[in-house]
């Protein structure tokens, strides 16, 4: 299959690597080289959300190519007027090329549009995932939560580590270890710790021990542990 992929940051160069290496005839173009795109079977936006819409202006519908993005909170609304459209979004973190192109292969990708998707999908080995059109934006804010969060959350246990003297190597097995037990069990089997006790005491000396700066993102996340430490306790009653 030829494909363009229009956008050469993370996404883009992932994308290409990865659909390389499965035999597909891949251009890659900047976003303002968008006039040197060779005809195409697909051709696979991969700017950043905001721009999904005017880029797909400056192109000329055509009948003989499916017009694609991997936003995963956009819908096909921002291609409006091509005739062929579709949309892939991987379940996955694409820190760099090197990391990402291999993640892509075997992939769960959300889907929606021209059957052409889900053939460049089957082609990486990929997973199908369908929603609605109303159902995207939250599923995107999840895959955000999984991912960006849980850096977001571990650059707070970096900072309380330093500060303690440690650095965050000293506690990634035991972040390992935990996300090994909600894989395995789900998160309310999963929590340990003062909050899954209902130790209040403890959680106050932990905030009294730390930085104020640290304070808020703890009271956060001890609250949403209080939360499913609740959970369990209705669950064992029931």
């Amino acid at each position: 299959m030829n494909i363009a992929i229009v956008g050469a940051g993370r996404a883009g160069m992932s994308f290409s690597l990865a659909l390389s290496a499965v035999r597909h005839r891949v251009q890659l173009v900047h976003h303002d080289e968008i006039d040197e795109i060779s005809p195409s079977d697909l051709v696979l936006l991969c700017v950043p959300d905001g721009a999904i819409e005017e880029t797909a202006a400056r192109l000329a519908p055509c009948e003989d190519r499916v017009l694609a993005h991997c936003a995963g909170s956009r819908t096909l609304d921002v291609l409006a007027g091509h005739p062929r459209v579709g949309s892939l979004h991987p379940l996955a973190t694409l820190p760099s090329p090197e990391r990402g192109a291999p993640r892509l292969l075997g992939a769960t990708y959300c889907v929606a549009g021209d059957a052409l998707v889900d053939d460049v999908v089957a082609s990486l080995g990929g997973h199908v995932l369908a929603l609605a059109d109303d159902q995207r934006t939250l599923y995107h804010a999840t895959a955000s939560v999984a991912a960006n969060h849980l850096v977001a959350l571990l650059g707070h246990v970096a900072r309380l580590a330093e500060a303690t003297g440690l650095n965050l190597d000293n506690f990634v097995p035991l972040a390992r270890m935990a996300l090994e037990d909600v894989a395995e069990a789900g998160p309310v089997v999963a929590l340990t710790g003062p909050a899954s006790r209902g130790d209040l005491a403890t959680i106050d000396a932990h905030l009294a021990a730390m930085a104020e700066s640290e304070r808020a993102t703890y009271v956060a996340m001890a609250n949403a542990a209080l939360a499913l430490a609740e959970q369990r306790h209705l669950t064992l009653l029931a």
